[in-house]
């Protein structure tokens, strides 16, 4: 649930989440994050927890039970609100240094502000390796070239000349065209050297500045 936050919103989410996490601990279930929002005229007090294997829906109606009557104990928040206590779901978003650690090794999803000079996008998916205040460093895939490209050096077209055999045009152009896919020729040596990266990790260690970075969720699949 998203909504508009204030300054006593994060006030109130810091002494919440401070309520909250001595509940949660015995239960072997940690704070994940929790945020105070306005939504229209209502506020809601979103409290997201996880654990090892995953939270279930008693989990969240235990420390949800606990953590009200705490709250009404320190009458911490004036204005009317509904306490909400959940999983963070699976593509959470990931928005302080303890999410990251505890994605470290996963697949994330990173949206940039604008277009990474080395890949050229702005959307990039790939394992977390590792963080610090200023970047954060992912392995991500190669971008796929644009479609209908090779990658590889355009050599002029030759006119075929009168009993040239197909053998000898590929030969010429380095390419083969039948059925309209592109597949690049192999120079002398090349086969060599892919054998050699067979079996490598192919991907590209990206570090990118977290003031770059719009936003960064963890990734799932269907």
């Amino acid at each position: 649930m998203k909504g508009k936050k204030s300054g006593a919103g994060n006030r109130y989410a810091v002494e919440a989440e401070a309520l909250a996490a001595p509940i949660a601990e015995p239960l072997g279930i940690y704070i994940y994050d929790v945020e105070y929002v306005r939504d229209g005229q209502e506020y809601f007090l979103n409290v997201y927890i996880d654990k090892e294997g995953g939270v279930t829906i008693g989990d969240c109606e235990t420390v949800s039970r606990a953590l009200s009557d705490a709250l009404d104990s320190a009458d911490l928040i004036s204005d009317s609100y509904t306490l909400i206590v959940s999983s963070p779901g699976l593509g959470r978003t990931l928005t302080k240094d303890r999410h990251l650690q505890h994605s470290i090794g996963q697949d994330v999803e990173i949206h940039l502000y604008k277009p990474d000079p080395e890949t050229g996008v702005k959307d990039i998916t790939g394992e977390l390796v590792s963080f610090d205040p200023e970047q954060i460093i992912i392995l991500a895939e190669p971008p796929a070239p644009p479609r209908g490209k090779t990658g590889g050096k355009k050599k002029a077209k030759k006119k075929k000349a009168d009993g040239e055999s197909s053998e000898n045009r590929l030969s010429d152009e380095g390419m083969s065209h039948d059925k309209g896919t592109s597949v690049e020729s192999t120079a002398p040596g090349e086969e060599g050297e892919k054998s050699r990266q067979d079996g490598e990790d192919k991907r590209l260690r990206l570090a990118l500045e977290r003031s770059s970075i719009a936003s960064i969720r963890l990734a799932f699949y269907f």
